[in-house]
């Protein structure tokens, strides 16, 4: 077995054991534990278990590599590989029963930072679903176990894409004005809530493309390589890495149109 192949199976066993997790305590019911950036953006205690419950399982079984949790923060690594985790993406969705969250689990070589690191495996679990999205690294990405391949040939008109919004109020106004400005070139919007799983959306076809600026390491880490693995760009202007700047992810000739769409939409990165 190679490398990815461990680390992907690894991976798969935890992720199925903390969606498991989490869907238990959502029908046990859920509560706000805490506020973070504003009293929109929430942490429940779930967030806080599965989040332990994948630290443990991850530092048992390879105790010298780093890890990345939204909830915990970050543990340096001593072998070049680091584990960057989302215990609940969607935890609002999570928090209303609306059934779009997922356990996001990347593994990486370096260190966490999406604009350096070298992603070698994904998985994102939506337990409400019964979906687990999974890619390696030159290996292809599958949603329970079937090939995945994004839509091809997608002129912008015709475009379902997929965003999300920040928790800052002054943000989202700005944010507004660009969808404004886009909708009249693109299909439709769609703002489903789980970055994780708008990437795997974008994977499985369900949308053409997806945007959005803002997002931490743990939001996309699994989400970006399941993408990529399917046929996507994944990437922000002009070639940069994804990452909290922007990230943009489509197919190559949808990707070209839609960057440039949202540069007439007046999406900048200021």
């Amino acid at each position: 077995m190679t490398a990815a192949a461990e680390f992907v199976a690894l991976a798969q066993d935890i992720a199925a054991e903390a969606s498991a997790l989490a869907f238990k305590r959502r029908h046990e019911g859920v509560s706000v534990a805490a506020s973070k950036s504003s009293p929109e953006d929430i942490v429940t205690a779930a967030d806080r278990e599965v989040e332990q419950l994948i630290k443990g399982r991850l530092a048992d079984a390879r105790p010298n590599d780093g890890f990345l949790g939204e909830e915990t923060g970050e543990a340096s690594s001593a072998s070049g590989i680091t584990w960057v985790v989302d215990p609940i993406d969607g935890t609002v969705n999570y928090l209303y029963g609306i059934p779009a969250y997922a356990v996001s689990i990347a593994v990486v070589e370096g260190e966490a930072d999406p604009a350096t690191w070298e992603s070698i495996a994904g998985v994102v679990a939506n337990p409400v679903a019964d979906e687990t999205f999974v890619a390696t690294r030159g290996g292809g990405a599958t949603l329970n176990g079937r090939a995945l391949s994004v839509n091809r040939n997608v002129p912008l008109n015709l475009a379902l894409t997929g965003t999300g919004f920040s928790y800052a109020a002054e943000r989202r106004v700005v944010q507004a004005e660009v969808v404004q400005n886009l909708l009249a070139e693109v299909r439709d919007i769609r703002r489903i809530g789980s970055a994780a799983l708008d990437l795997c959306n974008v994977a499985a076809g369900r949308i053409d493309a997806y945007y959005e600026r803002g997002l931490n390491p743990w939001d996309l880490g699994a989400g970006a390589l399941i993408a990529e693995e399917a046929g996507a760009i994944v990437a922000g202007f002009d070639g940069a890495r994804y990452g909290r700047d922007l990230t943009i992810a489509a197919a190559p000739e949808l990707f070209v149109e839609l960057e440039n769409a949202l540069k007439r939409a007046g999406l900048t990165l200021d």
